[in-house]
């Protein structure tokens, strides 16, 4: 009887509020990502205030803001590792806490960057240091906001919780589009730079205040046992489950490359490449980031009911496949950007919508959020904050017909893995 009433109050908070806990985890993620993505949308931008000019027509301010963009990423690494032990160790609540509050002051730091003309190399450094504040929040909110998610999830359900993950993370980006667009529409080219580009960071640090507050209702996922246990080390998940930690690291590369490609990067290399306008480009990534959006929770559904490996081949072998052609296919026209989103949007929601499940059914709870947070930010470091420099830079060295082979390169290691990935759909959830 004891035992039978101590598992009951181990779960009850996830399976009597999942509504509640579904919106705590989801309205503060897709805070932290709108934060995050404002700064690719508004890339051009920053690169003409933020950082000297080179000789006309260069692509060496933005190659500067695109590395700056993926500097921020390599923090991503120490954040899911310290956020990710915070979360195992004083709880979920407690991390995901800590990362809104981090998120909100650093984006409000890119918002008040200085411009180049006025304070120089301060300029770029300010920025930089803003950058590495984000990827550190960024890194841990996918730490503990995926075992948060997959936590809360009643039996069978996982795959749906673990969908909203990336519900509210397009949530944040279409947020970030919709308002980089709009000011785009709406101001001129001379506002634009002088102050329009600042809005959506200061517009962040205002929205991570109410999802700090939305957070503080949230409940703790961890069992009493593990509020109870003595706390992990910093590297203990490293150390006791090498083969998960390389685990994490294969299913995630070729995911990581085609979702910074095709919701980040695509109207950049549109522009660049095909001569879309840059409001068609921002346009079309809009409207196909809320197709992507719905998708989601149908793609958890199905994983829940056939498995998540059905639907990560289809991602992988489907990307490995077709990302040349969809991304030869591109020109100088507003319908085929948009197809050609939507089309990898389809794709791509195979891995997106189950990711977190997977990666939360492969570690034992202890460790659970360090022991995703660090091999899954740092594979997206490598392959997933680099893609628009990789692409950028093709584009400089006159090259940029090689950056769709590089995509689907690395969607058939990925493959490979899934191919071989143990069954977890219909398996208890250790607690």
């Amino acid at each position: 009887m004891v035992a039978t009433m101590t598992a009951m109050h181990t779960v009850s908070p996830s399976t009597r509020r999942p509504v509640r806990q579904l919106l705590a985890a989801s309205v503060g993620n897709a805070v932290e990502w709108y934060d995050w993505y404002a700064y690719t949308f508004l890339a051009t931008y920053i690169a003409d205030q933020v950082f000297p000019k080179g000789a006309d027509n260069s692509l060496v301010p933005l190659l500067s803001t695109f590395a700056v963009f993926a500097v921020g990423f390599f923090m991503r690494p120490v954040g899911g590792l310290l956020m990710g032990a915070i979360a195992d160790r004083r709880g979920r609540r407690a991390a995901l806490t800590v990362t809104i509050l981090l998120m909100g002051g650093s984006s409000l730091l890119v918002g008040l960057t200085p411009t180049y003309a006025a304070a120089g190399v301060l300029a770029p450094v300010v920025l930089v240091v803003a950058r590495l504040l984000q990827g550190l929040s960024v890194g841990g909110e996918f730490a503990a906001s995926t075992t948060f998610l997959v936590e809360s999830a009643g039996p069978g359900r996982r795959g749906l919780f673990s969908s909203f993950q990336y519900v509210s993370t397009t949530a944040g980006q279409l947020v970030a589009s919709g308002i980089a667009t709009l000011l785009v529409d709406t101001l001129s080219e001379g506002r634009m730079n002088g102050w329009g580009w600042r809005v959506p960071f200061v517009f962040g640090a205002v929205l991570s205040l109410v999802g700090f507050w939305i957070r503080q209702g949230a409940q703790e996922t961890r069992s009493t046992e593990q509020q109870r246990a003595p706390g992990p080390g910093l590297f203990e998940a490293l150390r006791r489950h090498p083969r998960e930690s390389l685990l994490i690291g294969g299913i995630t590369a070729g995911g990581t490359i085609a979702y910074y490609t095709w919701t980040s990067y695509l109207p950049t290399y549109a522009e660049l490449n095909a001569g879309v306008a840059k409001s068609d480009a921002l346009l079309a990534g809009t409207i196909s980031l809320a197709f992507f959006g719905l998708l989601q929770p149908l793609g958890g559904m199905l994983s829940d009911r056939f498995g998540r490996r059905p639907l990560l081949l289809f991602f992988g072998v489907g990307f490995a496949l077709l990302s040349v052609p969809l991304l030869h296919a591109l020109r100088d026209s507003f319908a085929v950007l948009l197809l050609v989103q939507c089309a990898g949007m389809v794709l791509l929601t195979g891995f997106t919508s189950i990711s977190a499940a997977v990666n939360a059914e492969i570690f034992p709870p202890r460790v659970r959020a360090a022991g995703i947070g660090f091999p899954y930010s740092l594979t997206v470091a490598l392959f997933g904050g680099t893609a628009p420099y990789v692409g950028t830079l093709f584009k400089e060295l006159g090259h940029s017909g090689l950056f769709p082979w590089y995509v689907a390169v690395l969607c058939l290691p990925s493959s490979l893995v899934y191919l071989r990935l143990p069954e977890t759909a219909h398996k208890e959830l250790a607690r």
